[in-house]
């Protein structure tokens, strides 16, 4: 917060930070209750793209078995996943946080999501002004439901944070203190780390080492793809993240001149050593369009003793040294980062790297790594069928049965596809 452009903002960024914990602690220790008067038991997220993504790496990543409240998810407007979540909730719905997140408070996701949720917490006998909490930009138009309602509490979002950047935001801050995780910490590893990556000397710098091997090995022009392999299954959802972080940001058909340039570079991936009887037999022996991303952490949990001489973690290292030999020898690329161990400071920090690395490339290949122009196209495109839709059922209206193509003509508009 001290890089802040001014003091107002520097002021409102710790007092976020400050609520968000205070809130998370509150909740914990059951001073802050459900409005039948008995302690929050979980939490139902809802948020889509980033504010899903971001939420669900924390949780994954972070919680520690029988510390915080469970997490339950929202995250695409798939009706029978919402049914199955709701099912999954039952009798705790009535005790059950609803978190709802929306930046601009107006995206149709997370708002339909709301809805049913509201709903079937009511039907269960819950009271949602009680239980329910927003995400959101001041006085947006879900900010101003929220106070008009009066929800449980808000959280500010800013206008400068974009959705796949917001894990050190309140989109994931709130997951980490709900689960107990050290928020400080996680914050603390995030600025370490941007400290590294503003050093003006390349072989010091880890985000412009990891931004310029990309370059290099996609000949600047995203020839190769990013596989992220992960050795540790606290970050399984890791290379998801890295999608939208990555792929959001850089995929991008104009440069900053209006040039067409196509730029990007794919991310896929899930985790070691799972991915050894899985892909990892092509990135031996397949097609040459890749590099790989090794993770790994060092320290082993100690309740995992070694039996009869065989320590889980030492076969763990060995398949990992093993595949990045053997890829080597097929004169395939690679980079390895590894850690010491794995906790909520490691997690920031290799959050933030990414975040840099993403930023550098972003200035390498001349392309604004900071809009979306492509998402906003697809939304355009759905609004657009969903007008269309409701003309469609004004025609079918009477009953009587017509053509694909007799609909189409009816209505003037549209493909027969469509």
């Amino acid at each position: 917060p001290q890089l802040a452009p001014d003091a107002s903002v520097r002021t409102h960024v710790d007092a976020e930070v400050d609520a968000i914990e205070a809130f998370g602690r509150a909740v914990l220790k059951g001073e802050i209750k459900a409005p039948n008067g008995k302690a929050f038991t979980d939490v139902l997220w809802i948020g889509i793209g980033g504010s899903g993504l971001g939420p669900l790496l924390m949780i994954r990543a972070l919680q520690d078995a029988g510390t915080g409240l469970p997490f339950h998810f929202f995250d695409n407007v798939d009706p029978n996943g919402m049914s199955r979540v709701l099912a999954g909730l039952g009798d705790a719905l009535p005790t059950t946080l609803v978190i709802t997140v929306s930046k601009s408070g107006g995206t149709s996701e997370p708002h339909l999501g709301m809805v049913q949720a509201k709903r079937r917490l009511e039907a269960a006998g819950g009271s949602w002004a009680g239980q329910a909490v927003a995400i959101t930009m001041a006085d947006s138009k879900l900010d101003q439901l929220a106070a008009k309602e009066g929800w449980l509490k808000r959280f500010d979002m800013f206008d400068w944070v974009g959705g796949r950047t917001s894990i050190t935001s309140a989109v994931g801050l709130g997951p980490g203190a709900l689960i107990g995780s050290d928020i400080r910490e996680f914050l603390a590893g995030a600025a370490q780390m941007d400290d590294a990556t503003r050093v003006a000397d390349l072989m010091r710098n880890p985000a412009a080492l990891m931004a310029a091997s990309w370059f290099v090995a996609g000949e600047g022009s995203g020839k190769r793809d990013m596989v992220v392999l992960p050795y540790r299954d606290r970050l399984e959802v890791f290379s998801r993240y890295l999608q939208q972080l990555v792929m959001e940001s850089l995929g991008k058909r104009l440069d900053r001149q209006g040039n067409v340039v196509h730029q990007g570079i794919a991310v896929y991936g899930n985790k070691g050593s799972t991915d050894q009887h899985a892909y990892v037999q092509q990135l031996r022996d397949g097609v040459d369009n890749f590099f790989v991303t090794f993770i790994e952490a060092l320290r082993d949990s100690d309740d995992i003793p070694a039996i009869d001489g065989e320590r889980p973690g030492d076969f763990l290292d060995g398949f990992l040294q093993g595949t990045r030999s053997a890829l080597t020898e097929g004169g395939r690329q690679s980079i390895s980062i590894s850690m010491r161990q794995f906790d909520a400071r490691r997690l920031g920090a290799l959050i933030a790297l990414f975040e840099r690395a993403v930023g550098l490339y972003g200035e390498l290949v001349n392309i604004n790594a900071y809009h979306q122009p492509g998402v906003e196209a697809g939304k355009k495109a759905a609004a657009a069928i969903l007008n269309l839709q409701s003309r469609v059922e004004q025609v079918l209206a009477d009953g009587q049965a017509r053509s694909v193509s007799e609909v189409q003509s009816a209505i003037g508009d549209g493909t027969v596809e469509a």
